[in-house]
């Protein structure tokens, strides 16, 4: 950064304000680029006589030193161009509590519904109809939602649950789920069904030992063993009265693979039902991104990639295709650098606009608790591409993402 005088400020000069304080500017970033005489005006009016530059960033070369000005006898807008945006940051800040408020309110109804899938993956064996009761109220009011929707809002949640095992991925899995159901218009039958299996598509794991579960790599007979948790599942729900066929099929088949390669029946294409292809992308989505062993853990772009790269044999592709195009080119949870140089973490990705997601932006002179939260239509800026956190700066990760998790939540959306 180089330091310059405010009268040789014109339109593609990056500026950063870092050192004023966002609370006291009336910009919504403290770095940007300068794009209208509006913006040097604000500056002039706030008294700066210096600012700092860089050469890098910019489109364009400051003005010579000494520049001839031309002398205006026009009325002096500058007063009126800074009380202007001054109103319109507040007004910008205000829409930041409200989604504050929202996210709080979508955090709240995550740890809700992780406990009540606790509780349904320890009951339904023993209490099947308490357990199956408290499913299908859970799926039944998540279904309502977007059914009712015109798109989804998939949101990433800070959740302080402390249950991040079997609860959680269940949880997430169905979410992802839904998502993608809407995404292909099923009905709401099919959608109930397909929210209840994901809900209890793992619910035979509890008859297998942490020890092979959390395994990075097992034994042919841990392997075996492993596997029968499909087996498990379907005994785990024997109890459940009229427990719909396809709930069922979806236990029994979210391991099956479009390749023929899956377990437990190796079923291929179209024999494997519709809804456990659907939970199969969702699950193995959540597992990379949220192993065991968090030093395993993928961020959602590397696990876009792998899916499509490397496993793209296992699924159906036009299940895959709307999966990613519903979550997005950069899913929640996602690190990503703006053209203006910042960087950010995807907390919230709309259906009816994916290229356009909302942000949280990594600034250090903002306590996490007031970070900005970024709509990024409308602000013209736009995303660069992703970045990796392991290359990033321990604060920026710290700061954007100190759970180092990826839960979901999904709304409904109107127009």
């Amino acid at each position: 950064m180089q330091k310059i005088s405010i009268d040789r400020l014109q339109a593609g000069v990056f500026i950063s304000l870092a050192g004023v304080g966002w609370l006291r500017h009336p910009f919504m970033l403290n770095e940007f680029c300068i794009s209208s005489e509006k913006q040097i005006r604000a500056l002039q009016e706030m008294g700066l006589k210096e600012i700092h530059w860089d050469p890098v960033r910019s489109n364009a070369q400051p003005l010579p030193e000494n520049a001839p000005h031309a002398v205006s006898h026009d009325e002096d807008f500058g007063s009126a161009a800074l009380a202007g945006m001054l109103d319109e940051k507040r007004s910008r800040i205000e829409r930041v509590r409200q989604r504050r408020e929202q996210f709080a309110r979508q955090e709240r109804a995550y740890e809700k519904g992780a406990a009540v899938a606790a509780d349904v993956l320890k009951t339904i064996s023993g209490r099947p109809a308490d357990g199956y009761a408290q499913a299908r109220a859970l799926v039944g009011s998540v279904v309502t939602g977007l059914l009712a929707a015109e798109s989804v809002a998939i949101q990433l949640v800070n959740s302080k649950v402390r249950e991040v095992g079997p609860a959680s991925h269940a949880i997430n899995v169905m979410v992802l789920s839904l998502m993608l159901g809407k995404a292909l218009r099923l009905s709401e039958e099919d959608m109930k069904c397909l929210g209840m299996g994901a809900l209890l598509h793992d619910a035979g794991k509890s008859e297998i030992p942490l020890r092979i579960l959390r395994a990075a790599s097992r034994t042919p007979p841990e392997e075996q063993f492993y596997r029968a948790h499909v087996g498990y599942g379907i005994m785990v729900v024997a109890g459940v009265r009229d427990l719909p066929a396809p709930v069922r099929n979806v236990i029994a088949c979210h391991h099956e693979s479009w390749d023929g390669s899956g377990f437990p029946n190796g079923l291929a294409a179209g024999k494997i039902p519709l809804l456990a292809r659907l939970v199969a992308i969702a699950d193995r989505y959540d597992n990379l991104c949220n192993p065991f062993d968090i030093k395993l853990a993928k961020t959602p772009a590397e696990t876009i990639t792998q899916l499509f790269k490397s496993e793209a044999a296992h699924f159906q592709a036009e299940i895959l295709q709307s999966f990613v195009k519903t979550l997005g080119i950069y899913p929640p949870g996602s690190f990503v650098e703006l053209s203006n140089g910042a960087v950010g973490l995807v907390v919230e990705s709309d259906s009816a606009d994916i290229l356009h997601p909302m942000l949280m932006l990594y600034d250090e002179e903002i306590p996490r608790a007031e970070a900005i939260l970024l709509d990024l239509r409308g602000s013209g800026l736009s995303v660069a591409g992703a970045a990796n956190p392991a290359s990033l700066p321990l604060a920026v990760v710290e700061y954007l993402a100190p759970r180092r998790r990826i839960d979901y939540y999904v709304e409904g959306k109107t127009a």
